[in-house]
């Protein structure tokens, strides 16, 4: 079997890339795999399985319980949670693992599997590759009392809004709030949390049918919220993904607050603070250069990965930083999350507009965003994207035609079928020819 993990979980059409038989055996093989090393020591393993409202999430779900519980794993059903939520539950419950079901900002069709280790850290590229390598394998299955049970977590939500409540701190009253849920994860945590500070909360795209996540809603579809922010007389509008881990936002006059601003906003605010360590954030190579430089000319030093929020986070846990996170909106605040949160990002950058006084305009002025252009190519062969000489001889000559003054980024999706290509200039013309150029480079080239 070819590698199934992608750069966050294993994502495919639900029941036919991602089937019940596979998510079964992906489960048995993970419990297989942790407990090998250390994480069940001696006594009777447990896990906490969450997912978004997707439908296809329900049947998933029954497979990978089933899987865990033939394995002897005692398994907690989380329900509907965030991806942060489930990470957080996954250590709070000293679970030894936890699973959480979600295909993100995908389409509701897809659907995806993302395992955690103790602590509700995201597992590192060797284990996902040891579970890959066990699936499917004979093994000795428990019977009689050694199989596992099954329950329901009654306490989960309210626990993780708690600790979203004090994670935050800052009172939030007289702040009115537009929340776009995404029909997701957040349609109950994020109006919460939001409500228990003290803030107005008008939420939008609240209502999950199990077909409507992120169906033109969200943080891959601000239009709406844009509107609301404005209709509604809102100082301000967040919008969460499907698994809600990660955040965009909109001010009061309707304008975009991308993942880079809000990272640039939170990393001033924690070294004045005195709390970002070694005065370093961590992001990854498709940041805005403007972003690099404001962190420049704010004394702060940036440290860039690959795309992703778990190579953002490896590279935090490395050398002890406390902040990163990515233009989409994933930001990791490492002494109160495991990955990217959503809500915690929302609720901390509306504490610094009441902290400071200040309007989330005037906060994300801190940088300049470069005209930045982003192309996705479909229908190729992306796995020569970043290694094809025809192709990697173009971007050195648009690099170079670039003078300094941008930078070209080429690069295979990890969640999707297609190439990105993704080019920042002085102008959006120019930054949209060179993109434009390279993305049919791309298609003759790969097609």
């Amino acid at each position: 079997m070819g590698r199934i993990f992608g750069t966050d979980g294993v994502r495919g059409l639900a029941n036919r890339d991602l089937t019940a038989e596979l998510s079964l055996d992906l489960a048995v093989a993970a419990a297989h795999v942790l407990g090998e090393v250390g994480a069940f020591a001696d006594q009777r393993p447990t896990a906490v399985v969450g997912r978004d409202p997707r439908a296809s999430g329900e049947f998933i779900e029954a497979a990978i319980v089933a899987g865990l519980a033939s394995a002897g794993v005692d398994v907690h059903r989380l329900g509907v949670v965030p991806t942060p939520g489930a990470a957080f539950l996954t250590a709070e419950l000293d679970a030894d693992m936890g699973v959480m079901i979600s295909a993100s900002h995908n389409a509701m069709p897809d659907n995806g599997i993302k395992f955690l280790a103790r602590g509700g850290l995201k597992l590192a590229d060797d284990l996902e590759r040891a579970i890959e390598e066990r699936l499917e394998e004979p093994w000795e299955r428990p019977v009689g009392a050694a199989v596992g049970r099954v329950g329901d977590s009654h306490v989960g939500v309210e626990t993780y809004v708690r600790h979203l409540v004090s994670a935050a701190g800052t009172r939030l009253d007289g702040l009115k709030v537009v929340l776009d849920c995404a029909d997701g994860a957040a349609f109950e945590v994020g109006p919460r949390a939001f409500a228990d500070l003290g803030a107005t909360v008008v939420a939008i795209h609240a209502e999950p049918d199990g077909l409507n996540i992120n169906d033109r809603c969200g943080s891959t579809h601000l239009d709406g919220l844009q509107r609301a922010v404005v209709e509604h007389g809102a100082d301000v509008g967040f919008a969460f993904d499907g698994d809600a881990d990660r955040c965009l936002a909109v001010d009061a006059s309707g304008e975009v607050v991308d993942g880079d601003q809000i990272l640039a906003v939170l990393a001033v605010a924690a070294k004045a603070a005195g709390t970002l360590r070694a005065d370093t954030v961590v992001a990854t190579v498709m940041s805005n250069l403007g972003f690099v430089q404001a962190m420049e000319s704010a004394g702060i030093s940036v440290v860039q990965t690959a795309v992703g929020d778990r190579y953002v986070l490896e590279a935090m846990r490395a050398s002890g930083f406390v902040l990163g996170g990515e233009q989409s909106g994933h930001v990791i605040m490492s002494e109160h999350a495991t990955t990217g949160d959503g809500v915690l990002t929302a609720l901390c950058l509306a504490g610094r507009m009441v902290e400071t006084g200040s309007s989330l305009a005037e906060l994300a002025g801190v940088m300049t965003r470069l005209p930045q252009v982003l192309v996705n190519v479909p229908g190729v062969d992306k796995s020569r994207a970043e290694s094809d000489p025809r192709l990697q001889a173009e971007v050195a000559a648009a690099t170079g035609r670039l003078a300094g003054s941008g930078r070209v980024l080429l690069r295979q999706s990890g969640t999707e079928d297609l190439v990105r290509v993704m080019v920042e200039a002085p102008t959006s013309e120019l930054a949209g020819e060179v993109a434009d150029h390279l993305a049919t480079v791309v298609r003759l080239t790969l097609g």
